[in-house]
């Protein structure tokens, strides 16, 4: 492999900070191998992102701190202003695109991927506390596929949402898929896990109320239009969102403002992760006159 003084950089400190990788079995990158395989398993306080945009958006969050990077050599030219902002601590891995892909297992094509440490989880009633007078937040129930998630945060981030609620069932928003899908938004909104307690999802509806939010929860037999919505409910509000199939415990929307978002003749179903844009745009813009 060329050895990093000779990868094309201008700036001979970042040069000298990268650590060539020739062997797929070098033990340094061991986090890094099979990475679907590890994903599915897990990595306890860790968690493995890609992509420039993803890792830039994640370097202007303090919630993260970054292990470890492997990059291709190919992509270091243009990535030399993030990894001369990373802590002397950050290892720097540097390899061939074939030998990342014998690594991770798969093509990569971002050619760049990143170990990183999850900051504490926030209490959602931290989250719900700090969020602004007018502020929009999601409650997500039964969110189990990474590419919805993903697209919920994507969305949640274009249209401002001050942050999201996840019930114990959603999945992961920093699983690799998810937080590529949300294109580095995951690492951007913040976002906290509902428990047991006061913060108990079977609750959720007190426990936003209980912070000035009006809970309004999507279902196809919503009272309320969407456009009804946005013009009655000006202030704090919360967007409930279910898993599709089942949607939205009945409870849930039996303690909720109910919403529907109105289709053509009887075709009632929409994928949640469209459904979110769809009805974020609609509060968003009513809210902003």
């Amino acid at each position: 492999m060329t050895p990093p003084d000779h990868i094309a950089v201008q700036d001979d400190a970042i040069a000298a900070r990268l650590t060539p990788i020739a062997d797929p079995l070098d033990p340094r990158i061991a986090d890094y191998r099979d990475v679907r395989d590890r994903d599915l398993k897990g990595r306890g306080g860790l968690f493995m992102a890609e992509g420039a945009v993803v890792l830039r958006d994640m370097a202007r969050s303090a919630r993260f701190a970054f292990e470890s990077v492997l990059i291709t050599q190919k992509r270091v030219p243009a990535m030399t202003d993030w990894l001369a902002a990373l802590p002397d601590a950050v290892a720097v891995y540097v390899a061939e695109g074939a030998v990342m892909d014998a690594i991770a297992g798969f093509p990569i094509h971002r050619g760049i991927l990143a170990l990183a440490r999850r900051g504490e989880p926030i209490a959602p009633q931290i989250l719900l506390d700090d969020a602004p007078a007018h502020a929009l937040v999601l409650a997500c129930f039964g969110i189990t596929n990474h590419d919805n998630l993903g697209g919920i945060f994507r969305n949640a981030a274009a249209f401002g949402a001050a942050a999201i609620l996840l019930d114990p069932q959603c999945c992961d928003p920093l699983y690799r898929k998810a937080l590529r899908v949300s294109v580095g938004a995951a690492a951007r909104v913040p976002f906290a896990r509902l428990g047991p307690g006061p913060g108990d999802a079977g609750n959720a509806c007190t426990l936003l109320r209980n912070h000035g939010f009006e809970p309004l929860a999507l279902s196809p037999r919503g009272t309320l239009t969407l456009a009804q919505a946005a013009a009655h409910y000006q202030g704090r509000r919360a967007l409930l969102l279910g898993s599709e199939g089942p949607g939205l415990a009945p409870d849930l929307i039996a303690a909720a403002t109910s919403v529907r978002i109105d289709m053509a003749g009887d075709f009632d179903s929409l994928n949640v992760a469209t459904t979110s844009g769809i009805a974020l745009h609609a509060l968003t813009r009513q809210a902003g006159g």
